[in-house]
C-alpha cells in the first residue's frame, strides 16, 4: 500500500482593495484567483505561492488549512 502525503494547503482571502495598487501586484492578486474583497481561495503551500504572497502581503490574510 503506498500512502501520499496530504499536500499543504494554504486558505487566502483578499482583505484590502486593489485600487491604488501597484499595478504588478494587482496582476499578482488576480493570478492567485483572487477578484473580490473578501474572496478566500485555497492554494498550495509551495515556493512560487509563497514568493507571490510575499509581495502582496499587505493586501491579504493567509491560514494554513
Amino acid at each position: 500500500m503506498v500512502f501520499e502525503m496530504a499536500e499543504k494547503k494554504l486558505k487566502v482571502t483578499l482583505i484590502k482593495s486593489t485600487i491604488g495598487a501597484v499595478p504588478k501586484n494587482r496582476k499578482t492578486i488576480e493570478a492567485l484567483g483572487l477578484t473580490k474583497l473578501h474572496k478566500t481561495v485555497e492554494l498550495p503551500d509551495n515556493a512560487a505561492t509563497a514568493g507571490a504572497l510575499r509581495k502582496v502581503a499587505p493586501y491579504v490574510k493567509v491560514e494554513e488549512i
